[in-house]
């Protein structure tokens, strides 16, 4: 099958990609689910006399795609009427929410240094293809696509700012977070610093980044640096010679907040979440968001994840379960499971979808899942919000394997209420702040950085 164009279908069933992943290849399923998508989207085109490619970006094109989904899978996992597919403000009716969404997982590239270097930018356009038109240059990723996507594309009420292990330095997180603070007000962008425990120096280093950078909490990759050869330099939280001097240093720093790169790691050993219920058994005073929450990719006619068993404990999310179990640890403890890129990845596999949600919330609690995106990777990431909102787990896998339904309630607690708790953040503040916001300061931000008067934050 010739390879869709991205403007032909909906963002979650785009092969996108981040630096850390391969594109996955399609499935039989998928060029099912897209081919499904893209007749009803022309069907509907002809009836509002419209294009489809007009409605794929739009909510009409998340609904499409979502009942394709369904149908594709024999189950109502997305709840979305056929009636979003033909008319905009249906569809807007349907996907909308009380929720006030924290994305706790954007990126940017800085156009500076390693980042922007021809090495760098070839291995980039190699894992992205070139059919991928947000990545096509420089500038698609840079500051001014950030706010776009983050800001004006998504209805996030607050978003922080990360980075891997070398595409923001810690000065450029603060820098951003400080020229939004100036331009928005406080509060729509906290930032985290970003820590490699196997260099002491850096230990030594986060007194002074706490005082310069005032981050929302310690960023760290326990697999090391991706580069040509793989991933090196790795470590473990639970480990005497990197892990607990960082952990005991954030301690004494209080920034109580540690975030942890799990799975998506090409399967090396440090990439594991095993280390996490040690690590948090031993710092009960400390919170450990799990991005990514271990999860590793199947290959695209396998099944994926299913239910939480001895015999699967060694697997994907599995293995953050059983580390947390091991310890005595669960619902309501100080480990939380965050969903960027785990979410997208799972939204064209419903039943995974179901299984990893159920047994997180089964095991780990509702008030201990967050929401993250991993934006702007996939762009702007109001479709995966809305696929969010419509998703369900079906009576029959319930009944089958103990899982809760996935309440209005829960939904909430996911996409911004635990969040808030965890970092500190005001939500009925961050939620009256984004109501009023006209976002004109994010419009003027992204002129001025596209002008050139912002420059690359050096």
């Amino acid at each position: 099958m010739t390879r869709p164009d991205p403007e032909s279908t909906p963002l979650f069933m785009q092969r996108r990609n981040t630096d850390e992943y391969a594109p996955r290849r399609y499935s039989a399923a998928d060029r099912r689910v897209i081919r499904h998508t893209s007749a009803v989207l022309d069907d509907a085109g002809d009836r509002r006399n419209v294009a489809s490619q007009r409605l794929v970006t739009g909510r009409s094109g998340t609904a499409a795609g979502l009942r394709a989904l369904n149908e594709e899978w024999g189950a109502t996992f997305f709840d979305v009427p056929v009636e979003a597919t033909l008319d905009d403000a249906a569809a807007a009716e349907i996907f909308s929410g009380p929720e006030t969404v924290i994305d706790v997982q954007t990126h940017f590239l800085a156009d500076r240094g390693v980042a922007s270097s021809p090495a760098i930018d070839s291995l980039y356009r190699a894992y992205m293809p070139s059919w991928w038109h947000e990545m096509d240059d420089l500038h698609r990723r840079d500051l001014a696509e950030y706010v776009t996507n983050v800001f004006l594309e998504t209805e996030n009420a607050v978003a922080v700012l990360t980075s891997g292990p070398d595409t923001l330095t810690n000065f450029e997180m603060s820098t951003v977070r400080r020229l939004v603070d100036e331009m928005a007000g406080p509060g729509r962008l906290l930032n985290h610093a970003v820590v490699h425990a196997e260099r002491v120096e850096e230990i030594e280093q986060m007194a002074q980044w706490k005082e310069e950078f005032d981050p929302v909490g310690w960023k760290v990759y326990t697999p090391g640096r991706l580069g040509a050869g793989g991933w090196q330099g790795g470590w473990m939280l639970d480990d005497e010679r990197h892990g607990f001097p960082f952990l005991q240093r954030a301690r004494e720093l209080d920034v109580k907040l540690v975030c942890a790169h799990k799975g998506i790691s090409l399967l090396v050993d440090n990439g594991s979440p095993r280390d996490i219920g040690p690590a948090a058994r031993a710092f009960p005073d400390l919170d450990f968001v799990i991005y990514h929450s271990g999860y590793e990719f199947a290959e695209p006619d396998d099944p994926g994840e299913g239910p939480y068993s001895d015999q699967s404990a060694h697997l994907g999310v599995n293995r953050l379960l059983r580390s947390v179990e091991e310890e005595g640890l669960g619902r309501g403890s100080n480990v939380y499971a965050e969903l960027g890129t785990t979410w997208f990845a799972m939204i064209r596999r419903p039943i995974e979808a179901a299984h990893v949600l159920g047994k997180l919330i089964a095991i780990l609690g509702e008030d201990n899942v967050i929401w993250g995106t991993d934006s702007i990777w996939y762009g702007g990431a109001q479709p995966l919000i809305d696929a969010f909102r419509a998703f369900q787990i079906p009576d029959d896998l319930c009944e089958k394997y103990g899982y809760v339904p996935l309440t209005d309630r829960a939904k909430g607690k996911i996409l911004g209420l635990n969040a808030a708790r965890i970092y500190g953040i005001d939500l009925q503040a961050a939620a009256q702040t984004a109501a009023r916001d006209d976002l004109g300061w994010a419009r003027e931000l992204v002129a001025e950085h596209r002008r050139g008067e912002i420059g690359g934050l050096r």
